[in-house]
C-alpha cells in the first residue's frame, strides 16, 4: 500500500491557547464596545451560499436552515442567497469589504474554503479577516462516475489513469490548488501520475460538476461525499471511493474507501459559518448560542446524518483556533504541491 502523510491534515483537534490579540479585525471577543452582553437576534435571517445552487455550500445553508428550525432556536424563516464567484471568494469580499457589520447575514464555509485562503485566493483577506461562527459538521472527499461508465471501481480508473492521464477528465468545483482538485491530485501521486498531467476541468461549484459527469461531459467527478450520495442514490453515480479512515455508515456502508483498495488517501471536509469581521458581540453571540442550542439537540443529530454528514461541533473562539491551525497545515501541503510559498501571508 502506498503510504501517504496527509492524514496528520484529518479532524484532530489540539488545545491551543487562545488568541489575545485586540488588534485583529476578527475578534471573537464575547463583550460588546460598552460592556453590553445582550443578544441581538437577527430581523431577516441569511445564509449566503458562496456558489450555484446543488452543491456543498447549499447543502451547509441548508443544513443551518431546517436544523436552526426544526430545533425551534429559530422562528422566523431563513433565506438563503447564492453568490457564486471565486468559489467563495466573491461572498469573502463582498462580507469583508462591503458588508462587515451585517449581523443577519451567515456564510456558508467548508475546509475547500480553508485551503483557498491558506493560498491567498481571496485577495488581500486572510482567515483573521472574518468572525468564525460554527462548525456543524463533516463529510469526505470522494469520486464517482456515471453509472454508465465503464469504470467499475477505483481500480479501473487507476489503470486507466497510468495508461493515458489526459484521457481521464476529472471535474469539480474550483481551480487548480482547490480542495477537489487537491484530493484527485493526491489520488493521482499515489498512483505514480503526475498530477499536472491529469486533465481538470474546474466549475463553479459540486452540483455543476455532478451534473456534468451525469451528462457525460466530463469523466469523473471529484466532491465531497454528502453531494454525491443524493444522485448515487438514485443510481446515476457510481462512487469509486471515499477519502475516510474506515467506511462510512447508513446509505454510504458499500462505498468502499481508497484505503482498503491499497491508496492510502484521506480528506475530511469540514463545513460550518462565518460572520463579517465588525458584526456586534451582541449579533454575533446570538448566532453563537443558537447554534450552541442547535448542536445539542438530537433532532439536529438527524437532520445532519440525513444530510449524508457526520457529528462535528465547535463554535466561537474554539473554531476559530482550529481554522487559524487548520489554515496553516494547508498552507503547509499547498507548498508542498507548489501552488503557494510555505510563509503565511503578511497582515
Amino acid at each position: 500500500m502506498k503510504k501517504l502523510s496527509y492524514l496528520a491534515l484529518g479532524l484532530s483537534i489540539l488545545s491551543l491557547t487562545a488568541c489575545n490579540n485586540a488588534n485583529e479585525t476578527a475578534s471573537t471577543d464575547t463583550a460588546a464596545a460598552d460592556g453590553s452582553t445582550e443578544l441581538t437576534a437577527p430581523s431577516r435571517p441569511e445564509c449566503i451560499a458562496p456558489a450555484k445552487p446543488g452543491g456543498g455550500f447549499d447543502l451547509t445553508c441548508k443544513l443551518a436552515q431546517a436544523g436552526l428550525r426544526d430545533t425551534g432556536v429559530l422562528t422566523d424563516p431563513m433565506r438563503v442567497t447564492y453568490m457564486p464567484g471565486g468559489v467563495g471568494a466573491v461572498a469573502y469580499n463582498k462580507i469583508v469589504a462591503n458588508d462587515r457589520d451585517n449581523g443577519d447575514a451567515i456564510v456558508a464555509f467548508s475546509t475547500g474554503s480553508i485551503l483557498n485562503l491558506s493560498q491567498g485566493k481571496f485577495g488581500k483577506f486572510t482567515e483573521k479577516d472574518v468572525k468564525w461562527l460554527a462548525g456543524v459538521g463533516t463529510d469526505y472527499g470522494a469520486i464517482a462516475v456515471n453509472a454508465e461508465s465503464p469504470i467499475k471501481d477505483l481500480a479501473g480508473l487507476v489503470e486507466k489513469l497510468k495508461s493515458d492521464p489526459k484521457s481521464v477528465s476529472f471535474g469539480a468545483g474550483g481551480s487548480v490548488g482547490g480542495q477537489d482538485w487537491m484530493q484527485t491530485a493526491i489520488l493521482a501521486k499515489a498512483v505514480g501520475v503526475n498530477p499536472s498531467d491529469m486533465t481538470y476541468v474546474a466549475m463553479e461549484g459540486g452540483g455543476e460538476a455532478i451534473t456534468a459527469v451525469m451528462g457525460n461531459h466530463i469523466t469523473v467527478v471529484s466532491a465531497g461525499i454528502a453531494e454525491i450520495m443524493p444522485q448515487a442514490t438514485a443510481g446515476k453515480l457510481r462512487v469509486l471511493a471515499v477519502f475516510s479512515d474506515e467506511r462510512l455508515g447508513g446509505s454510504m456502508a458499500d462505498v468502499p474507501t481508497a484505503k482498503e483498495q491499497g491508496y492510502d488517501v484521506t480528506w475530511p471536509v469540514v463545513r460550518g459559518y462565518y460572520m463579517g469581521p465588525d458584526v456586534s458581540a451582541g449579533a454575533y453571540n446570538w448566532w453563537k448560542d443558537a447554534f450552541d442550542k442547535m448542536l445539542a439537540d438530537p433532532k439536529f443529530a438527524e437532520i445532519r446524518e440525513q444530510q449524508e454528514l457526520l457529528p462535528f461541533s465547535m463554535t466561537g473562539e474554539e473554531l476559530q483556533e482550529y481554522v487559524y491551525k487548520r489554515t496553516g497545515e494547508l498552507r503547509e501541503l499547498s507548498a508542498e504541491y507548489g501552488l503557494v510559498g510555505a510563509e503565511a501571508p503578511a497582515k
